[in-house]
């Protein structure tokens, strides 16, 4: 076998969702043993190559083998950093030696689109400092912030790399449940524009009690209006006396009976209902599960129960102040853009965010408040503005003073909830949440399935 010093390259950018055949059959081949490898970007087929080649040629000879890649940051966030770098950190031993963080990066090839990318240096030896490079705007390179780190992990900080945060059904916190909106599956038959709800209740006035209003991420952030036909509870007499309702759940019906899916072909028979029905009784946070990676903060707002929630949100039931304070944060949007997965480049919440947050340890009353009262503040800015849509709001470039002051307010008031001493940058506020996460879970993290670790016993009276 052939000896090499170092191993350079630019693996091509090919996301999981993307690849041919070809591409798919190269993964099963590189990955025989994984059951997780199809989730995984074309591109750590290299990372996976490069570090079999190195464990290999390393044995032989004293000066190891040193591999460096340009990749898709999202090998490092959401299932892929677990997936990846479990095989590399834990099973192979590897060590990264340094990591460029998130930056905007094109190379001169024509028509070549920018990209967001990381570089990742990495062997089987483990010199004492490695080096972390991070740019606090991807946008602006030349601002790089160079930080010394013990060790790097999955996610290009300094932090324990056997660590990784893990999808879980369960939360490490006592917190309330979070979970998606409801689901129609029903070819668009239930759902109306302000238009057709408002032709449907000339036709039908007795419809009018049966429509809700319903958003998804795209309503919530943009304030669209959209009505959902809502008929759980409905008489039957009522629904005797309207034919256009009828005609439509007749094509809901249809559809759902040449589901491919069984358990939506067995709702054919309900064509009235939901086929996933999570609507609370109560009011509501929602968190819309996809949003701009523009903005500082992820807007997240209350919802009164009387507006259906679809599943392109997730929600959180009878939240208090300080929870929509807490998630509203900067520590919150800190550890969100870090271990969430992207869609293109755009931010996906997940429940895993949120079941996985590291909750401050104990604020005192005093604290909670202040964080309560900053959250309350935000609210009240954002209702200064009545005809402006929480994504015009939270346009970094038209982002209104009031509420970004509001927000700073709330940011301090969560910070010292950590801890009485400043977060100096966003690279620190991690770490300060990775160590805090390790705590809980008690160091190295297992798949749910196999984990037996005892639950954090944290909630909003005792924390």
């Amino acid at each position: 076998m052939s000896r090499f010093h170092y191993i350079l390259g630019n693996p091509p950018f090919v996301g999981h969702q993307l690849r041919n055949k070809e591409q798919m059959a190269d993964m099963q081949t590189v990955f025989p043993d994984s059951d997780k490898s199809g989730r995984l970007d074309y591109v750590a087929c290299w990372f996976q190559k490069a570090a079999e080649y190195m464990l290999d040629t390393n044995k032989q000879y004293s000066l190891p083998t040193k591999t460096a890649f340009v990749s898709t940051n999202s090998i490092c966030q959401g299932e892929q950093a677990e997936i990846l770098w479990s095989e590399l950190l834990v099973k192979k031993n590897m060590h990264i030696l340094f990591a460029h963080r998130s930056f905007r990066w094109s190379n001169e090839a024509k028509g070549n689109a920018v990209v967001t990318v990381i570089i990742v240096g990495f062997s089987s030896y483990a010199p004492e400092v490695k080096i972390i490079y991070d740019y606090p705007d991807p946008q602006k390179s030349e601002e790089t912030q160079i930080y010394r780190a013990k060790s790097i992990n999955a996610y290009l900080i300094d932090g324990n790399p056997a660590l990784f945060v893990t999808s879980r059904s369960k939360s490490i916190h006592t917190y309330p449940s979070i979970t998606k909106g409801s689901q129609a599956t029903d070819g668009g038959f239930l759902f109306l524009n302000k238009d057709e709800r408002d032709a449907l209740i000339q036709k039908e006035p007795i419809a009018a009690k049966y429509i809700k209003s319903f958003i998804g991420a795209e309503e919530f952030l943009h304030a669209v209006p959209r009505f959902c036909l809502w008929l759980k509870d409905i008489n039957p007499v009522d629904l005797a006396n309207m034919p256009n309702v009828k005609e439509r759940l007749a094509q809901v019906k249809n559809m759902r009976a040449k589901s491919p899916t069984k358990s939506v072909r067995d709702y054919a028979s309900l064509p009235m209902l939901f086929t996933q029905d999570r609507q609370p009784d109560t009011s509501y946070l929602v968190i819309p599960r996809h949003s701009s990676e523009n903005r500082e903060y992820i807007p997240i707002g209350y919802v009164s129960n009387e507006v259906i929630c679809g599943d392109a949100n997730l929600l959180i039931p009878e939240p208090s102040l300080y929870v929509f304070g807490m998630l509203q944060s900067k520590m919150h949007n800190v550890w969100t853009r870090t271990v969430c997965g992207k869609l293109e480049s755009r931010i996906r919440y997940s429940s895993a965010v949120y079941n996985n947050f590291p909750w401050p340890e104990a604020p005192s009353d005093k604290q909670k408040q202040s964080v309560e009262d900053a959250a309350q503040a935000v609210l009240d800015a954002r209702a200064q503005f009545p005809d402006s849509s929480l994504a015009d709001l939270y346009d970094p470039n038209t982002m209104p003073p009031v509420l970004v002051k509001a927000h700073q307010q709330l940011d301090k008031a969560v910070d010292l909830c950590y801890r009485p001493q400043p977060f100096p940058s966003e690279a620190k506020r991690i770490e300060y949440l990775f160590e805090l996460y390790e705590k809980y879970t008690g160091g190295l993290f297992q798949p749910e399935k196999k984990s037996k670790k005892k639950k954090l016993e944290v909630n909003e009276n005792q924390a």
